[in-house]
């Protein structure tokens, strides 16, 4: 965790101050606390709830910034405590329910509900990391729990609907290219790319790349907050099989924001 006590202006991106970023935080628990009462839209402004079905990858920076703008609390204190309420309400209101329960998300998109969670969790992950870098302070990403994202996230969504989340310009291409991925953390996975689209395979047919990966690693470089070089030469993550050239085109399209 954090400690100390942050200035709440200092910048964390060129656009986001420590504030901002809490709030982007805060302001996504909040939303999925009305997970559980589906009517309860207050966080979202008409032309947040209007991008929410259309959003990309591409263009979540988007729905981000209307979302923060429907949320106008900047003060730390009062957003921390807000946050550590809301995540206490999922929690509850989520306890009995079942972990593969579908859920509406980004894109029109499904989502299990343990995906969701998942999603929050490395919410809290990155953008902890994202404080804790501004202020040059420690932050310590337990892999246990940045495997979720991959695990229950990523997996689960493209094993439910991934609705236009992924689309991109970019021409589907005939070429089918499977990528396996693995860590001590996960479950093996193949993710395959077919003209335009994603899907998640059990492990044991032909793949053209292999991705053993360190969850704290492979998120913070999905998330474009470390190289792909750095990774691969610190060994976290670590790239092989007969067609690794492949990777680029796959992962134009297995991207995130």
């Amino acid at each position: 965790m954090v400690t100390g006590g942050p200035d709440p202006q200092a910048m964390v991106t060129a656009d986001w101050t420590v504030a901002d970023t809490v709030a982007h935080v805060a302001s996504i628990a909040r939303m999925y606390r009305s997970l559980a009462r589906p009517d309860d839209a207050s966080i979202l402004g008409d032309r947040a709830r209007e991008q929410l079905e259309k959003t990309t990858v591409d263009t979540v920076s988007v729905l981000n910034t209307l979302v923060l703008s429907d949320f106008p609390e900047r003060d730390v204190g009062l957003l921390v405590k807000g946050l550590l309420a809301d995540i206490e309400e999922v929690l509850r209101v989520t306890e009995d329910a079942d972990p593969a329960t579908p859920v509406s998300w980004l894109g029109d998109s499904k989502v299990p509900l343990a995906g969701v969670l998942a999603h929050l969790v490395n919410e809290l992950q990155i953008h902890g990391w994202d404080i804790a870098r501004a202020l040059k302070l420690p932050w310590t990403m337990p892999p246990e729990d940045a495997a979720l994202f991959f695990d229950l996230f990523l997996v689960g969504l493209l094993n439910h609907d991934a609705g236009h989340l992924l689309d991109t310009a970019e021409p589907p291409r005939d070429r089918r290219i499977a990528v396996a991925f693995s860590s001590a953390y996960t479950t093996p996975v193949v993710l395959v790319l077919h003209r335009g689209r994603v899907t998640a395979e059990e492990p044991g047919g032909p793949v053209d790349a292999r991705i053993s990966f360190d969850p704290p690693s492979l998120n913070l470089m999905l998330f474009h907050r470390v190289g792909k070089v750095r990774s691969a030469l610190t060994r976290k993550i670590v790239v092989s099989g007969p067609r690794p050239w492949l990777l680029p085109a796959f992962l134009r399209v297995v991207r995130l924001p």
